[in-house]
C-alpha cells in the first residue's frame, strides 16, 4: 500500500506517471470520435477552435462551418421572440388576476412577486443541469419545449375556461366564478412558462458566447459585441410585448394576446433548433457542487500540512487528460487563498497503488490544481455580484416608484395622456442608442486612447453603469422635487401635480444608459472569469442580482416607511406623494449607491483574473482587469 512509502515516493510516481502522459501529447492532436474526431496530427490548428468547443459529433468544431454570427444571429432573434412571449405574459399579470380571477390588488401583487421570483430560482435549476449533466444546447432546447407547452395550456384555460361570459376581463365587464379545477390549471401553466423561461434564459447568453471562439482575436471581438446585442434583442422584445400585446390585453383581448406568446415561443423554438447543425459545443463538467465539496474537505483533511513555496509540488492532470475528464480548458494556478492550495498537496495516503504503474487517486483528499483554481474563481467572483445587488434597486425603481411618480404628475400632453407605465420606452430607446454608440464611437475611440483593442474592461464599464445609476437617481429626486413645488397648483388636497411627465425623460434615459454599461458588462465579465464548468451558473447569478434586488428594494422602503411615518407624520412613501418626500428616498439611494460603488473600487482592484491554458497549449489570461 501507498501508506508504507514516504511522502517524496509518492510524490515521485505521481509525477512520473504525469509526465508520461504528457509524453504522449502533440500540439494540435484531434481526439478520438466520441472525444472529437479521430487521433491524427492537425498541422494548423487554427482551422478549428482552439476554446475546446466541438461540433454535434462531438470532433472539434471547424470554424469555418460551425458558429459564428450565422449560429450568433439565430440566437439573437430566438431570444427576442422568447423575450416577447414571456413578457407578453408577465407585464399584465397583475390585472389578469384582478379582472379575470378577481383577486384583490393585494394578493394580486404578492402572487406576481412569487411567480417572478420563482422565475430567477428556475434559472438556477436550469444552469445547474446545464453545467452538470445536459450541456447549454439540450437544456436550452427541453426548456424552450416546457416553455411553449406552458404557453399553450394558458391559452387554452383562458380561451376556454377563464373568459366567462366572453368579453369580460376588459376592465369594465366582470368574469364570473371559476372553480378550483380552473383556477389550478391557471396557476399550472403560468409555472410552467416560469420553469420553461427561468431554466432557459441563464442558458441561451452563454450557448450565444459559445459560438464564438474567444482564443482567436477576431471572434473575441465579436463575442463581445454579442453580449450587447444579447441585451438589446431582449429589450426589443420587451419593448414590443410591452405595447402591442400589452394593448389587446388591456382591451380585455386576454386569449389573443396569450396565443400571440405562444407563438412567438413556438418560432422562437423552431429557429433554435434549425441552427442545430452549426452549433458549438461544450462537454458538461459534472456536478459542480461535489467538485466544490471535494476542494474544502480534501483542504481541511490537510490542514496541518506545511505548504512549499509556489504552486510547482502540487498536483494536476495533463491537457489531454483533463480534457477527456471534464471537457474544459485547463484553469493554470494563481497566487490567493492559500489554504486550498492543500487540497492539491500530495500526500502518502492520497494514492492507491495498484500493479506496477496504476495510480488511484482518492478525489476527497487529493484535487487537481484545476479544480482548486475553479473554487478560487468562485470566491473571487461573489464579492463583485454582491455590489451588483444594490445597482438593482436602482434599477428596478423603474417599474415601481417611477410609475407612482409619473402617476402623479400631468399626463397630458397636447390633449394625449401618456400612460406612466409606458415611460420605460425611453429607457429601452436609450438601451438601444448607447449601445450603438459604445460599439461604434465612444470603444473605438477609448481603444486609440489607450492604445488597446480591448478598450474599456467589464469591470470598468460595470464602475461606470454604477456613476450613471447615481446620476439617474439624483435626476429623479431633482424631479420630485420640483413635482411637490407644483403639487398645489391644481386643487387642495390632490395627490397630483401640474409638472409635465415628460420631465421623468432624463431618469429614464439615464437608467437605460446605466443598464448597457452594468448589465452588459457583467454578462461579459461572469461568462469571461467563470470556469468553463460553471459559465451557465455565472449567467445564472447575473438574473439573480436582479431578483435580489427587488427583495432589497423592498425592505429599503419598509424600513424608510417604519422610520419616517412615526409619530403621526405621514412618512416619505405615502399614498398620497403630495404629503411626502420620496425625493429624499431617490437621494438615500443615490448616496447608498456611490457608497456602493467606493466597496466595488476595492473589489475590483483586488479581483484577480482568471488564468486559462488553451487548446494548443499556450496560456491565456481572462479580460483584463
Amino acid at each position: 500500500m501507498v501508506g508504507a512509502m514516504a511522502n517524496s515516493e509518492v510524490s515521485k510516481m505521481a509525477k512520473d506517471e504525469q509526465g508520461a502522459r504528457e509524453g504522449e501529447m502533440k500540439v494540435g492532436v484531434v481526439p478520438e470520435e466520441g472525444h472529437g474526431g479521430t487521433e491524427a496530427q492537425v498541422e494548423d490548428c487554427c482551422d478549428y477552435t482552439l476554446d475546446g468547443s466541438v461540433d454535434l459529433r462531438g470532433r472539434p468544431a471547424v470554424k469555418g462551418s460551425s458558429g459564428g454570427w450565422v449560429s450568433g444571429i439565430l440566437l439573437l432573434v430566438n431570444q427576442g421572440l422568447a423575450t416577447l412571449a414571456f413578457f407578453g405574459v408577465g407585464v399584465n399579470l397583475v390585472l389578469f388576476l384582478t379582472r379575470v380571477l378577481q383577486q384583490n390588488n393585494a394578493d394580486a401583487a404578492n402572487n406576481v412577486s412569487k411567480w417572478t421570483g420563482t422565475v430567477y430560482i428556475f434559472s438556477l435549476f436550469g444552469a445547474f443541469l446545464s453545467d452538470s449533466y445536459w450541456g447549454r444546447y439540450k437544456t436550452c432546447a427541453i426548456f424552450q419545449v416546457i416553455f411553449v407547452l406552458g404557453l399553450v395550456l394558458l391559452s387554452l384555460c383562458t380561451h376556454l375556461l377563464l373568459l366567462r361570459p366572453s368579453g369580460c376581463g376588459d376592465g369594465h365587464a366582470p368574469c364570473g366564478s371559476h372553480s378550483s379545477l380552473e383556477v389550478g390549471g391557471f396557476y399550472l401553466s403560468i409555472y410552467m412558462v416560469a420553469l420553461g423561461y427561468g431554466g432557459y434564459q441563464p442558458n441561451i447568453a452563454t450557448f450565444g458566447a459559445d459560438q464564438f471562439d474567444e482564443e482567436d482575436p477576431t471572434e473575441a471581438h465579436s463575442k463581445v459585441s454579442f453580449f450587447s446585442y444579447f441585451y438589446l434583442a431582449l429589450n426589443l422584445g420587451s419593448l414590443l410585448s410591452n405595447t402591442f400585446l400589452s394593448y389587446f390585453q388591456d382591451q380585455g383581448m386576454w386569449a389573443l394576446g396569450f396565443w400571440a406568446s405562444g407563438g412567438s415561443a413556438f418560432l422562437a423554438l423552431l429557429l433554435f433548433l434549425l441552427g442545430t447543425l452549426r452549433y458549438r459545443y461544450f462537454k458538461p463538467g459534472g456536478n459542480p457542487l461535489s467538485r466544490i465539496c471535494q476542494v474544502v474537505i480534501a483542504a481541511s483533511r490537510k490542514w496541518t500540512v506545511r505548504m512549499p513555496p509556489g504552486g510547482d509540488d502540487l498536483y494536476e492532470l495533463d491537457e489531454k487528460e483533463h480534457a477527456e475528464a471534464s471537457g474544459s480548458r485547463k484553469i493554470l494556478h494563481t497566487e490567493g487563498f492559500k489554504f486550498l492550495d492543500r487540497a492539491a498537496f500530495v500526500d502518502s495516503n492520497d494514492f492507491t497503488v495498484r500493479g506496477e504503474r496504476s495510480i488511484l487517486r482518492d478525489p476527497w483528499r487529493l484535487c487537481t490544481i484545476a479544480q482548486v483554481e475553479e473554487v478560487k474563481c468562485v470566491l473571487r467572483l461573489l464579492p463583485i455580484w454582491l455590489c451588483t445587488i444594490l445597482y438593482s434597486v436602482v434599477f428596478t425603481q423603474m417599474a415601481s416608484l417611477f410609475v407612482e411618480q409619473g402617476a402623479a404628475m400631468n399626463t397630458d400632453v397636447r390633449g394625449f395622456r401618456i400612460p406612466p407605465a409606458s415611460m420605460s420606452a425611453f429607457d429601452i430607446l436609450s438601451v438601444a442608442t448607447v449601445i450603438f454608440f459604445n460599439r461604434r464611437l465612444l470603444h473605438p475611440v477609448i481603444c486609440r486612447l489607450k492604445k488597446s483593442p480591448s478598450g474599456l474592461t467589464e469591470l470598468q464599464r460595470m464602475g461606470v453603469g454604477l456613476v450613471i445609476a447615481v446620476m439617474a437617481m439624483v435626476s429623479a429626486g431633482a424631479v420630485e422635487h420640483f413635482r411637490l413645488k407644483h403639487a398645489g397648483a391644481r386643487c387642495e388636497g390632490c395627490d397630483g401635480s401640474s409638472l409635465s411627465i415628460l420631465w421623468q425623460v432624463p431618469q429614464y434615459v439615464l437608467i437605460g444608459a446605466s443598464e448597457v454599461f452594468m448589465y452588459v458588462g457583467q454578462l461579459e465579465f461572469f461568462n469571461a472569469q467563470a470556469p468553463d464548468g460553471l459559465k451557465s451558473f455565472a449567467s445564472a447569478l447575473c438574473m439573480t442580482s436582479i431578483s435580489l434586488g427587488n427583495y432589497v428594494s423592498d425592505l429599503l422602503v419598509t424600513l424608510v416607511m417604519e422610520i419616517t411615518a412615526k409619530g403621526g407624520r405621514p412618512g416619505w412613501i405615502p399614498g398620497n406623494l403630495n404629503k411626502g418626500h420620496m425625493d429624499r428616498f431617490y437621494f438615500l439611494l443615490a448616496v447608498l449607491t456611490s457608497a456602493d460603488f467606493v466597496v466595488y473600487l476595492a473589489c475590483a482592484k483586488w479581483y484577480k483574473s482568471i488564468k486559462l491554458e488553451g487548446k494548443c497549449g499556450e496560456a491565456k489570461g481572462g479580460s483584463t482587469v
